[in-house]
């Protein structure tokens, strides 16, 4: 970690830095790892207090935890890239990358953006440095269409969109200083990550169905597929530097399941995890949800921002699945090694309408400091990529350079507790 610290060090001072880079933030203690836990489409209000959550809510309590914490943007994607790379680079929507297509246009080059209304195609992979997509306090034209819309950040504030914005996420500046990186994504199938936009953990999008014999009536298709791991939870693979390998340690094979030689649990087991692990339940344990799963993995009945429009079950799933995480990061012999941090977080509040804010439940566990902590401070999802970057001695990325984004210095300690 000393190693990461000065690498990133020189290369501010020398002004070796890419666009949108600025100094290391401080206010972080030096972190050795840190376990960033993705959940889905719950507002704070869905998950603080709900009777089906006993252990979030426990750990709240046991923990850290932030009151006033924001998500930015719609839908789901556009925040796993915020969280990652400090921008939306041009994208509100959850399309498929368009996998390694060298003929097209970067979002950010060519000042365009990837919406759902109206319609766009695959991603093109992120790359180089151009504008990204502007923020509007209220969003009319993307997963909802006119009034009221959906609220962005807390329906008040909006963001411009920056010309600056360089294409690439905290997994590139890693690899630059000889940091490591996993993107553990459960339900990935053992083929893994390079192509594949959904799966169940064996079959896929891209599976030949014809070749399952005897065929069934009506034929099997990519349609029965339930998607347990969806491409637009594994933001690392939507950047171009990633999907061709373009920096040594940091390609698709730094992507992996839950179970299985390389996955999650082994790794934590062995003690063998990156410096920055970001782990991703599958589509019903994070609490998305589907609509052709069991009836326990439903989509919530009503996204109206109450506790009462929700499915408990796939609440409960999800609750359990943040326990089985939890509980084997801190079973991991790294756990006890050095100064660590576990990050849960919400990405959105999903469809939820105006007045309602996209106030989300983050919570953050370390191995060090004081615990029990509820920061009312306004934070949001640029927040957090510039603390962890703090923490691992990393530059600031695109809008977590921003003059109004503060590190999480009370959630994350600015210092180590005498030993």
């Amino acid at each position: 970690m000393q190693r990461i610290i000065l690498l990133s060090l020189t290369l501010v001072v020398a002004g070796l830095s890419v666009a949108a880079e600025g100094p290391v933030p401080g206010g972080i203690p030096r972190l050795d790892h840190v376990f960033v836990v993705m959940m889905e489409n719950h507002g704070y209000s869905e998950v603080v207090g709900n009777p089906n959550l006993p252990f979030t809510n426990n750990l709240m309590g046991l923990a850290n935890s932030a009151t006033n914490y924001f998500a930015i943007a719609h839908p789901s994607l556009t925040n796993y890239l915020e969280i990652v790379g400090g921008s939306n680079f041009g994208v509100h929507s959850d399309n498929n990358p368009d996998w390694h297509d060298f003929s097209c246009t970067p979002n950010l080059l060519s000042a365009t953006v990837n919406a759902d209304n109206p319609s766009s195609p695959a991603i093109c992979p992120i790359s180089g440095v151009g504008t990204e997509a502007a923020t509007p306090a209220v969003d009319t034209t993307n997963e909802t269409t006119g009034p009221p819309g959906e609220n962005n950040i807390d329906g008040t504030q909006s963001i411009a969109a920056a010309t600056n914005i360089s294409g690439k996420s905290i997994a590139d500046q890693l690899a630059e200083v000889g940091g490591t990186w996993k993107s553990y994504q459960e339900s990935l199938p053992p083929r893994g990550a390079d192509g594949v936009n959904i799966s169940d953990g064996v079959f896929t999008d891209q599976t030949n169905f014809s070749l399952i014999t005897p065929a069934l009536t009506p034929p099997l298709t990519s349609s029965n597929v339930v998607a347990l791991y969806a491409v637009k939870h594994n933001p690392f693979a939507y950047f171009r530097s990633v999907q061709e390998g373009e920096q040594p340690g940091s390609d698709l094979t730094n992507m992996a399941g839950f179970i299985g030689w390389n996955g999650l649990y082994a790794d934590l087991a062995s003690g063998n995890v990156p410096t920055f692990s970001f782990i991703a339940p599958n589509q019903c344990n994070d609490q998305h949800g589907r609509g052709n799963g069991t009836a326990f993995c439903n989509y919530d009945p009503n996204d109206n921002g109450t506790q009462a429009g929700l499915n408990p079950a796939l609440m409960q799933l999800g609750d359990v699945a943040l326990k089985q995480i939890v509980s084997a990061i801190k079973k991991s012999p790294v756990w006890s090694q050095g100064h660590n941090a576990i990050v849960i977080v919400w990405d959105e509040n999903d469809y939820a309408v105006a007045p309602i804010s996209n106030k989300v439940l983050l919570i953050v566990d370390t191995n060090y400091g004081s615990h029990g902590i509820q920061s009312s401070a306004a934070y949001n999802h640029y927040s957090l990529l510039r603390s962890i970057e703090g923490g691992l001695g990393l530059p600031c990325l695109n809008h977590a350079c921003d003059a109004t984004v503060n590190v999480m210095s009370d959630l994350f300690g600015t210092t180590y507790p005498l030993q």
